[in-house]
């Protein structure tokens, strides 16, 4: 994995205690996971007794700069870069907050596409690497407050690592103009030990939020995981019916999930017997001889 830009030596010494070969080694995504998760357990976290002032320590530490670099030369995740920075190119809006962007990878994009189009990055751990890779855009800038005014706001896998994401959510909405836009990738899976097991319920019902907090949903951002939501209202939130909705989406979570991994193929086969039974008979018995 190559470095484009001089770390200090703490970052150093700390990189290549969790990768020691760090400069020789290719890294997937898998690997990369297991180092977060590392970190995190050596940093004394938990994401069910949350304690923030260790969770803002782990977001400070040096694997996000590792995360940063490996996302720089992971082919995948610049596919969903380029998707998502084509895509606000392509319907000319001109004024973007990219939410959490980290390294500024997604802000510099858009900038090399579009040197008219104004990228203001709110990313709430800076790291030097980032603020110097992006200084010789003129129009890339990180910001420390939200404000009122954008076309579009860009968050990607953030809302996963916070305890309420739909607080957070209403603050990304309020800030972007009415019938402007919001490309919003979500992971609400437990894939690394910073996903908030308090989140994973909205990977079933975030859609129904995002309407009754004022979007439409537009289409799925062809090209990456995030899907694009245009802010068609411009009212204050009901806060009592959007709680409701939560415990709501909380309740069914489990039978959703149990319904999916164990149901859902029963249902399946079932319609297929329904449809022809004679052919699913006539292949699940050519299954049960091959078995036996």
């Amino acid at each position: 994995m190559q470095i484009n830009t001089a770390l200090s030596s703490k970052e150093y010494a700390e990189i290549y205690r969790l990768v020691p070969n760090f400069s020789e080694q290719s890294l997937d995504l898998e690997q990369i996971w297991k180092l977060m998760d590392q970190v995190w357990d050596e940093m004394g976290c938990d994401n069910i007794k949350l304690d923030l002032t260790k969770i803002s320590d782990y977001y400070r530490h040096p694997i996000w700069l590792l995360n940063g670099f490996f996302i720089e030369q992971h082919d995948l995740s610049l596919q969903h870069r380029h998707a998502i920075s084509d895509w606000i190119i392509k319907t000319r809006l001109q004024k973007i907050l990219d939410f959490g962007g980290g390294f500024g990878t997604l802000a510099r994009m858009i900038a090399d596409k579009s040197p008219e189009t104004i990228v203001n990055i709110f990313e709430p751990y800076p790291s030097d690497i980032a603020l110097s890779q992006c200084k010789d855009y003129a129009n890339v800038s990180f910001v420390n407050n939200l404000t009122f005014g954008y076309d579009c706001l860009v968050s990607t896998d953030v809302l996963e690592h916070v305890g309420d994401p739909l607080d957070l959510f209403s603050k990304m909405i309020e800030v972007v103009n009415l019938n402007g836009y919001l490309v919003i990738a979500n992971h609400f899976f437990p894939s690394i030990k910073c996903h908030l097991p308090i989140t994973f319920h909205f990977r079933y019902s975030f859609d129904e939020f995002a309407e009754v907090m004022g979007l439409k949903k537009v289409a799925l951002c062809e090209g990456s995981h995030a899907t694009i939501y245009q802010k068609i209202k411009d009212q204050p939130l009901d806060w009592e019916k959007i709680r409701r909705m939560e415990t709501n989406s909380q309740r069914i979570f489990i039978w959703k999930e149990f319904h999916n991994k164990y149901l859902s193929h029963w249902k399946s086969r079932l319609k297929k017997l329904w449809n022809n039974p004679a052919d699913t008979l006539k292949k699940a018995w050519q299954k049960f001889s091959k078995a036996n």
